[in-house]
């Protein structure tokens, strides 16, 4: 599924993907694990969602020949012992999927993985290794507060050549080990407790996976990434509600669609 497509994709890398979701990202998820097959040119060894227990994803994992893993058995915390809100939001649930991504190094197989958010959906083909280079989809606006907390965790500014915050990205599990110990080394605390302890959490965009990983791999080895533009799309509509058609259509200008359509904050459990 997803591997026969020519010569050219049998000779590329093969790569697992992990895409963190719950039973809000229902409405998307089965058109992100489709697409995923249907548009990422190289071989899909297996792919991993991981979510809080949920008959709806196992079942759904069962139907798509996807590996369910309970979010429990990726970190020794939950998303309760982060208390990242105020009176009007809530980011903790937010913060704890990216802590999930970071730790997929402990969760595939292969060499390289593909992390992939359960809003977003590609709609042309994408190439993440070519000639031996990884390939970083990117935009050109961030959150000034992501480099904050990188400059707190890794003790250097972040070379921010552009933005790699864009709802997916291929990590390699050793090179995303390195970035964790040295994160250790610093802080002296395991790297997960680093980053909560490291988050102004007074600002509600107080870390990212993404410019982390990727701003700690252009220090190292600039020379071994490729920066695209991602030319994504934001729809504030059901993914189930677009056309073949229209998709089509958006393909003509976009790489992938990102449906926001549920509420990123949510008002804060009481004291």
């Amino acid at each position: 599924m997803g591997v026969q497509r020519g010569l050219q994709i049998n000779s590329a890398p093969m790569i697992d993907v992990l895409i963190p979701a719950i039973e809000k990202d229902m409405g998307t998820l089965p058109l992100v694990i489709d697409n995923i097959r249907r548009y990422v040119q190289h071989p899909i060894g297996r792919i991993y969602i991981v979510s809080p227990a949920s008959n709806k994803i196992r079942k759904l994992c069962s139907n798509k020949n996807c590996i369910f893993v309970n979010e429990r058995t990726v970190l020794p915390i939950t998303k309760n012992d982060i208390h990242y809100h105020s009176s009007r939001w809530d980011r903790s649930g937010w913060l704890y999927q990216q802590l999930l991504k970071m730790n997929g190094d402990h969760i595939v197989k292969a060499k390289h993985f593909l992390v992939m958010d359960a809003d977003t959906v590609l709609i042309k083909p994408h190439s993440f290794i070519v000639e031996n280079k990884t390939v970083f989809y990117c935009r050109d606006w961030s959150q000034p507060e992501y480099f904050n907390t990188y400059r707190k965790l890794l003790g250097k500014k972040a070379p921010r050549p552009r933005s790699f915050v864009t709802h997916y990205m291929l990590f390699e599990k050793s090179k995303l080990s390195a970035l964790k110990k040295k994160i250790e080394a610093i802080h002296q605390l395991p790297w997960y407790k680093a980053v909560i302890s490291n988050i102004n959490k007074k600002k509600q965009f107080g870390f990212s996976e993404y410019e982390t990983y990727a701003n700690f791999m252009y220090t190292k080895s600039p020379g071994s990434m490729i920066l695209k533009s991602a030319i994504n799309k934001s729809l504030n509509i059901n993914a189930s509600s677009l056309k073949e058609h229209e998709i089509r259509k958006l393909a003509l200008k976009y790489r992938s669609l990102s449906f926001h359509k549920r509420k990123i904050y949510s008002k804060a459990p009481k004291a």
